[in-house]
C-alpha cells in the first residue's frame, strides 16, 4: 500500500525506485501504468489525469515486468512481431535488428520456451527497442541479466531518456546510467 507519495518526472530522467521486498515498487509501476485504480490521488501525463484516456495513456508507455510477457511455444521473432505488431507495424529486418541490437542475434528462429531466462529478458528488451513510446515503466529490467547484460539495460536507458524518454525503473540493483538523468526514490515500509 502506498501512501502520501507525490512525484514528477520529466523527458530525460530516469526515476529508480528502490525499497525492500514488499514496500510497494511493483504496486507503483502497476498504478503508474493505469492496471492499478487508485484510492486516492491520480497519475498525470501531459497535463491530463490518465484516467480519461487510458487507451491514449497506454499508447504513450511500455511496460516490463518481472516476468517477461513471452509466449513459450512461439518463436523470439513470433513473440516481438505479435507484442509490438499490437501496436504498430514492424517488419522482420527491424526484429532482426533490434535482437541484435539487445546482443541476440541468432535467437528470431527459436522457440522462446528454448531460451535461457537472460536470452528470454533480452528479447523483451528488444520490445523497448521497437516501441517508439515516451515512458518505460520497467520492473527489474536486469533480472537474470549477466553483468554485459546489466551494461546493455543501462546503455538503452541511457539512449531512451537522451532522445527525450523517461523511464520509472523499480529495483533493487542499482541501474547503470549516468548520475546527470537519475533521481532516486526509497520507499519504505511504515
Amino acid at each position: 500500500m502506498l501512501r502520501g507519495l507525490a512525484l514528477e518526472v520529466a523527458g530525460g530522467e530516469v526515476l529508480q525506485v528502490t525499497g525492500a521486498n514488499g514496500t510497494g515498487k511493483t504496486t507503483l509501476l502497476r498504478a503508474l501504468s493505469g492496471m492499478l485504480y487508485l484510492e486516492e490521488g491520480r497519475v498525470v501525463w501531459n497535463g491530463r489525469n490518465v484516467r480519461e484516456d487510458l487507451p491514449t495513456y497506454h499508447g504513450a508507455l511500455a511496460y516490463l515486468g518481472h516476468e517477461p510477457p513471452l509466449k513459450g511455444d512461439l518463436t523470439a521473432s513470433e513473440n516481438l512481431r505479435y507484442w509490438v505488431g499490437l501496436r504498430c507495424r514492424v517488419a522482420m529486418r527491424e526484429i532482426a535488428s533490434a535482437l541484435e541490437s539487445v546482443g541476440v542475434p541468432g535467437v528470431g528462429g527459436e522457440l522462446v520456451r528454448t531460451l535461457s531466462a537472460g536470452q528470454r529478458r533480452r528479447v523483451a528488451l528488444a520490445a523497448l527497442v521497437l516501441l517508439s513510446v515516451p515512458l518505460w515503466l520497467l520492473d527489474e529490467p536486469t533480472t537474470n541479466l549477466d553483468t554485459q547484460g546489466q551494461k546493455l539495460v543501462g546503455s538503452l536507458i541511457e539512449q531512451h531518456v537522451r532522445a527525450g524518454g523517461l523511464v520509472i525503473a523499480a529495483v533493487h540493483h542499482e541501474i547503470l546510467v549516468s548520475p546527470q538523468h537519475l533521481r532516486l526514490l526509497e520507499l519504505s515500509k511504515k
